[in-house]
Order: structure tokens, then C-alpha cells, then sequence
């Protein structure tokens, strides 16, 4: 399963205290810990107004769902201040799986099957086939851009 980075503005309005901060990052680590989520320690009082942002690290595959629960997990811990948070970028973190390049393929819309290969060095080498139909709509070039960049890895694109 892979783990998303949903980023949520805790503050919007740029209204809430120091020691509000403080004591919502903490709410926040305790109310992700028990939703089996993790929260990337910011120092929200020191970041610009508008721009206080928490980290919330979730294993899943919806993104919508994904930022429902930080939101709602950020609503907990900051609401009880009168703060609204608003889910803001969601990205992946990525280990260099199968199952990320399988996330960067559905990414794009695509499917795929994924071979792992370890090259004459030991290096893997990441061979992923794809519909030739599918390469029509999507550039071969971004397609192994994207994998590439996540699965850091030398990737060979093939095409049935």
C-alpha cells in the first residue's frame, strides 16, 4: 500500500495564536497516531500566515478519501480554535516498490505489468509493459519519466 503526503493549511485565516499552533500540533500527532497515520513535526508558528501547513502521512489509495481523513484529523485538532483547514497537495512517498510504480502507472491512468531485474552490476532494472493503445493517449516519455524519478531506478518501457 502506499503512503500519501496530504499537506492541509491548518490556519487559513492567519488568526490563530502561537500556543494555539503548539497545542494543536500536538492534538494533531495524538489523533493521527490513533487513526494509524503520522504527522511530519512542523513549527507552525514560525511559518508564514497563509501558508501553515501540516503533513499528514496515510497509507491508502484514494486520494479523496485520503484528504477527508487528514482534514478531518486537522478539524480535531484545530477547530476546537475556530480553524477551518482545507486539504491542500497530495503526493506519494515513494520506497521504490512495485507497487509505487504500479501507484505511477494508475497516476496516469494507465495499467501495467511490472518485472524487477537485477542488471549484471545488481542494479534493478525495472521492466513495465504496457498496451500500445494506452501509449497513444500518454507519452512514452512521461511515462518513464514518472517511473523513473519514482522507482529511482533504470526503467525499460514495452509495449504489447
Amino acid at each position: 500500500m502506499r503512503t500519501a503526503v496530504v499537506r492541509v493549511d491548518v490556519d487559513p485565516t492567519a488568526r490563530l495564536t502561537a500556543a494555539q499552533l503548539r497545542d494543536g500540533m500536538t492534538a494533531l500527532t495524538e489523533h493521527a497516531a490513533a487513526a494509524s497515520a503520522d504527522v511530519i513535526e512542523a513549527e507552525l508558528a514560525s511559518m508564514p500566515a497563509g501558508r501553515r501547513q501540516v503533513e499528514v502521512l496515510i497509507a491508502g489509495a484514494d486520494p479523496d478519501e485520503l484528504k477527508r481523513t487528514a482534514v478531518e484529523l486537522c478539524t480535531k485538532a484545530f477547530g476546537v480554535f475556530g480553524a477551518v483547514p482545507v486539504a491542500g497537495v497530495l503526493t506519494y512517498v515513494s520506497r521504490g516498490t512495485d507497487d509505487d510504480a504500479h501507484g505511477v502507472l494508475a497516476g496516469l491512468g494507465l495499467r501495467g505489468e511490472i518485472e524487477r531485474v537485477a542488471d549484471d552490476d545488481g542494479w534493478d532494472v525495472v521492466h513495465v509493459t504496457l498496451r500500445k493503445a494506452d501509449l497513444e493517449r500518454m507519452p512514452e516519455s512521461r511515462v518513464h519519466t514518472a517511473l523513473e524519478a519514482s522507482l529511482n531506478c533504470e526503467v525499460h518501457i514495452h509495449t504489447t
